[in-house]
């Protein structure tokens, strides 16, 4: 993978006072300390981040964290003091903190966009108009942009909206304008500041949804601001966690959960649900450690009611569930299956936990076995491994 965003040593400060401030911060100065003595404010200070080409990064934190201020760096609506950030433009990387006027309007116009908390759709304009405004600013020709808007809007299903104003929509369909605009520019990185924390739990969580579905057609570099953690652990590839303007913690979702990094972190997680972020790959147990069962063959769970015989690629050729022969399917299929066929579900290093608990429940207490991407078994999950790692969170 390449760097898509590459945040180095950004500082951001509000207020005249910049080099005092600056020096406050290289002493290790608290944001109310600065204010205190400068009258200024620090916005962010020592941000390093990297956010990979085609991933989700969440940028969490409390209000007034420096969340929405580093996010705002990247197309320098917000002005670094000090540090560099760096946004990928084809095959270079261009710094928007130094870049002259004529290269940061090409960034803002080729390879960032951004979708806002409010919609900020204009009321005079209809829903099409509304979504090719960034191509007309652009200059995009009118068949060209015609052609665009359409194809964006058949893409977030408001097609037939087109001819509409945005106060004949609902709040999830505004919301939905919006990323139709972001996404009819083309830009491959699309910043996203709380867009739908102003909406109602069910339409958010629906978004949450069709957000995912389209990212995994559209492989977009998507930097995400959240204060809602079951949405950064549902959306996000990474997480960066920030207080009092800096970064304390980096991590992919279930790194943050069963590994926080100090106790600011730890009472940020504390209610969080394990079931939400918890995988089958952080509650296996090695294929190693499972007990022999001779004959190829080898033991899923410790009281020997399911056992697998595996090839020398690694590959199930055969499996019993007490004493009878057994099926092996996927967590996935449970609905699908006959209620009195002898099975043992498998799952992917990514199934979720909730998954796994459902397919041990229809089984009753059944383990569940890990293959990979090349269907060879890895490891097993029974109900022991699952407690514990609850437990442990």
């Amino acid at each position: 993978m390449s760097a898509a965003v590459d945040f180095q040593n950004v500082d951001i400060v509000f207020g005249e006072e910049q080099r005092r401030s600056l020096e406050m911060i290289d002493r290790g100065a608290s944001r109310e300390e600065i204010l205190a003595e400068t009258g200024s404010v620090l916005g962010c200070a020592g941000a390093n981040l990297t956010v990979e080409t085609g991933e989700i990064c969440v940028l969490m934190g409390l209000s007034g964290s420096g969340k929405s201020t580093l996010l705002r760096a990247v197309n320098r609506l917000n002005v670094p003091a000090r540090g560099k950030v760096l946004v990928r433009d084809g095959e270079r990387m261009v710094d928007v903190v130094s870049a002259d006027e004529k290269t940061l309007r090409h960034i803002r116009q080729t390879q960032v966009a951004m979708v806002f908390q409010q919609f900020a759709l204009l009321p005079w304009r209809t829903v099409e108009q509304n979504v090719g405004l960034g191509l007309e600013l652009a200059g995009v020709p009118d068949a060209e942009r015609r052609e665009r808007v359409a194809a964006q809007l058949k893409l977030v299903g408001l097609d037939q909206w087109a001819k509409k104003y945005g106060h004949e929509l609902s709040g999830g369909m505004q919301q939905r304008v919006g990323l139709a605009r972001a996404f009819a520019t083309e830009a491959p990185i699309l910043l996203m500041d709380e867009p739908f924390s102003a909406l109602d739990p069910l339409i958010r969580t629906k978004l949450q949804d069709e957000l995912l579905q389209l990212q995994e057609r559209l492989h977009k570099t998507i930097i995400f601001v959240s204060h809602d953690l079951e949405e950064a652990l549902k959306i996000g590839t990474h997480i960066s966690i920030m207080e009092g303007g800096r970064i304390v913690q980096t991590g992919a979702p279930e790194d943050i959960v069963l590994r926080p990094a100090n106790d600011y972190v730890r009472e940020f997680i504390a209610n969080v649900n394990p079931l939400s972020v918890l995988t089958a790959w952080n509650v296996m147990r090695d294929r190693r450690d499972l007990d022999d069962a001779g004959g190829g063959w080898v033991w899923l769970d410790r009281r020997n009611t399911t056992r697998f015989r595996i090839d020398a690629d690694g590959l199930v050729i055969g499996a019993e569930r007490n004493g009878r022969p057994a099926e092996w399917v996927s967590c996935d299929d449970i609905e699908k299956l006959p209620p009195d066929a002898p099975q043992v579900f498998w799952a992917k290093a990514g199934t979720s936990l909730k998954t796994v608990m459902h397919a041990m429940h229809e089984s009753q207490t059944a383990p569940v076995a890990l293959f990979d991407e090349q269907s060879r078994f890895v490891g097993s999950i029974g109900v022991r491994d699952v407690l514990s790692a609850i437990i442990r969170r």
